[in-house]
């Protein structure tokens, strides 16, 4: 099976603040006052397992992915029990606004948008948006869409989302609650094409190969990051932490050479 060029992998990264941000990262560590509050023991970190090998379920049932293993680390850090609370994914971010959770971590692009309405960690991971066409598409590009009169499957609350709508009349916007939903649509023909991220693309493509096509130079270059309710700075702060730590540590790594095997991806690399 062809192996996707690394070039074109979602990256872990480290992107910390340095300066007086760093300091204040210094002073969780040797205990002072930044530290979440002492009640708060549980960590509620919402996310929908719906998206291997990031979110899904394990033969168990239990919440299982590279997201469910960042999170029980992160809990680690702070001291406090993790409960994953399963969520629509564009549920996430008004559950978080209420309360109802208190951290999502579910491959989460940080968008100015967002930005607007929560807060986020630096960033942990690279990755682009890119397109699955039919086989016999003419469609090599993002910019061919615009030109194009078909329809363009889309899944809802993704920044695959707002870019068509951004960029396409909106009815040729058709958006879906799933993945799998937005790839049946391409595979029958009824879609020209489908937005999303490159590893899904391409996980979609090897699955669908008879009926489809794999356009993996990204458009538009994301990062995921942790969201955290506004006003959370002390839990930002050790957030921020936390990733630092785990990066330096090689948990990043590890994550990436045992999570994409069962793809036949090759592991993600750090930078």
């Amino acid at each position: 099976m062809k192996r996707l060029p690394i070039d074109l992998l979602p990256t872990f990264k480290q992107r910390f603040r340095t300066g007086s941000a760093l300091l204040a990262c210094l002073s969780i560590l040797l205990g002072s006052g930044c530290a979440p509050e002492p009640d708060e023991k549980v960590l509620r970190v919402g996310m929908e397992l719906a998206y291997p090998p990031f979110e899904m379920r394990g033969t168990d049932g239990a919440p299982s992915g590279v997201s469910v293993e960042i999170a029980k680390a992160l809990g680690e850090s702070l001291g406090r029990e993790v409960i994953i609370e399963n969520l629509a994914f564009d549920g996430l971010i008004p559950s978080l606004k209420t309360g109802k959770i208190d951290l999502i971590i579910s491959s989460l692009t940080a968008t100015p948008k967002r930005a607007e309405s929560i807060d986020f960690s630096d960033s942990y991971l690279t990755t682009g948006l890119c397109l699955l066409v039919g086989k016999e598409s003419s469609v090599q590009s993002f910019e061919d869409l615009v030109g194009n009169d078909g329809v363009v499957a889309v899944k809802n609350g993704t920044t695959g989302h707002q870019h068509a709508v951004d960029h396409l009349p909106i009815g040729r916007v058709l958006v879906l609650d799933s993945e799998s939903s937005c790839v049946l649509e391409v595979v029958q023909g009824k879609a020209v094409a489908f937005i999303y991220d490159q590893m899904s693309v391409y996980k979609n493509w090897k699955r669908n190969e008879d009926t489809t096509r794999a356009i993996l130079t990204p458009f538009q270059e994301e990062s995921w990051a942790i969201g955290v309710r506004k006003g959370r700075e002390n839990l930002l702060i050790a957030i921020n932490v936390f990733l630092r730590q785990f990066s330096k540590s090689g948990g990043f790594d590890k994550l990436g050479a045992v999570s994409y095997t069962h793809l036949t991806l090759p592991t993600i690399y750090s930078v």
